[in-house]
């Protein structure tokens, strides 16, 4: 199902193959586990999980099927996720961080001063 969506929409709306794979729960036990399994409706909540190379998860998104995803912010939020984890940990990314962007040092320095770093026009550049 997903090789089918990715060929006919997905790889079209991003002029390219998604480069990281897709899961599908044919019998919704991913998603029992997970919390997005609807029991009344017998279906998935749509959602999407980052999981680390560790099967850690980085990050997550749950939408009704209304409402669409932004494949645009999902593959910025890989990007940011391993750029994170190439520096281990000593660069952070702000929010709306894109590769080549300002990056952030951790400490207890940087609590309350984010916004001295972070520059607001980077992260709404499109």
């Amino acid at each position: 199902m997903h090789k089918v969506w990715n060929d006919t929409e997905l790889s079209k709306m991003v002029n390219k193959d998604i480069p990281f794979p897709m899961l599908s729960d044919q019998d919704g036990s991913i998603g029992k586990m997970y919390g997005i399994y609807d029991e009344d409706a017998g279906v998935e909540t749509r959602g999407r999980f980052l999981i680390d190379p560790d099967g850690i998860v980085q990050g997550f998104e749950v939408l009704t099927p209304p409402v669409g995803r932004n494949v645009s912010e999902t593959i910025r939020q890989i990007k940011a996720f391993q750029h994170v984890r190439a520096t281990g940990g000593t660069e952070v990314t702000p929010s709306g961080w894109k590769p080549g962007k300002t990056v952030l040092k951790p400490g207890p320095e940087l609590v309350g001063n984010v916004w001295k770093a972070w520059k607001v026009e980077e992260a709404f550049e499109d």
